[in-house]
């Protein structure tokens, strides 16, 4: 890579020479490669899934519950993995260990090296199911790259409002960049999640949306886009795990109402709208998920198990 276009920032930075609006490097920067069982029940069955943390993020979200990780210049001891042999090793390691599902996290500004990822998998006869799990801030030119190597897209959807995408993200033009984003998984994949007879997807997408609290309009305009462009048979998971994170990003407090986890008539009122839109396929979760999906990145193993 020379002049980085793979994300909507088009920051074009030579990453050999300085950092772009992501901070990261040219070489890829893996913060923990570790078997997660808090995923969707089809992605990580009862073994778990084997997920990749890269370093760093296009978005720069001010309540990313991942924050160690993903803004600015990440501390050196978050990161374990600089090479790819490493990343390699430690994946083939624990894939073994897991339902064979492979999920990488976060890898949009990696994204040109995941061919070679993969291909390194499938040299030692490792063939996992590959999950694309990103923030939604894509481009439908990076995403066309990536349909040879990937199985299933997992893509968050978090806004429909331009100016909350602008004052959260840093990225005003977030909705409409997602749904062009969006539009293009769904044409590659179709608009469902196949199954195995065990109940394990092996093709399709996931849309993700994290309910915020003071932002329940939000949620459910993103729900009336899902539901109006791209079909109310699409698996979606309304997730419930917000929590404050210790360091805002941005200022000396918390804007608005995110300075407290989400209230549950908050998330009831968008799961109502969730089943008046005739969604039928996906799944909730329990406010207390917002206490057992909290990573630890000073450990290889960023989750429990």
């Amino acid at each position: 890579m020379t002049n980085c276009d793979l994300c909507p920032r088009n920051c074009l930075a030579d990453r050999t020479q300085h950092l772009g609006f992501c901070r990261a490097s040219a070489e890829p920067e893996v913060a923990s490669v570790c078997v997660h069982k808090g995923e969707e029940p089809p992605l990580c069955g009862d073994k778990g899934i084997c997920n990749v943390f890269f370093a760093h993020c296009n978005l720069q979200c001010i309540f990313c519950q991942n924050y160690e990780i993903s803004r600015g210049t990440v501390a050196a001891e978050k990161v374990f993995y600089r090479t790819m042999d490493e990343v390699e090793e430690r994946i083939a390691m624990l894939l073994p260990q897991t339902e064979n599902v492979l999920g990488l996290v976060s890898a949009s500004h990696y994204a040109d090296q995941i061919p070679e990822v993969i291909e390194r998998l499938h040299r030692r006869g490792l063939e996992p199911t590959v999950v694309w799990n990103s923030n939604g801030y894509e481009k439908p030119e990076t995403l066309q790259m990536l349909a040879p190597y990937i199985d299933i897209y997992l893509p968050d959807y978090k806004y429909a409002d331009s100016e909350l995408a602008r004052r959260y993200s840093n990225a005003a033009d977030y909705p409409q960049v997602a749904q062009r984003a969006l539009q293009e998984m769904v044409n590659q994949m179709g608009s469902g999640l196949r199954c195995d007879a065990m109940g394990m997807a092996f093709r399709g997408i996931i849309v993700r949306h994290l309910v915020l609290p003071g932002q329940v309009r939000n949620s459910i305009d993103c729900l009336r886009w899902l539901a109006e462009n791209l079909g109310t048979g699409l698996h979606l998971s309304l997730m419930a795990q917000y929590f404050p994170p210790d360091v805002p990003l941005a200022g000396k407090g918390w804007p608005d109402a995110l300075g407290h986890p989400l209230r549950q008539e908050e998330y009831d009122e968008v799961l109502d709208c969730f089943e008046q839109l005739g969604f039928s396929n996906g799944w909730c979760q329990e406010l207390s998920a917002a206490d057992r999906f909290r990573p630890d990145f000073s450990c290889q193993q960023a989750f429990e198990l």
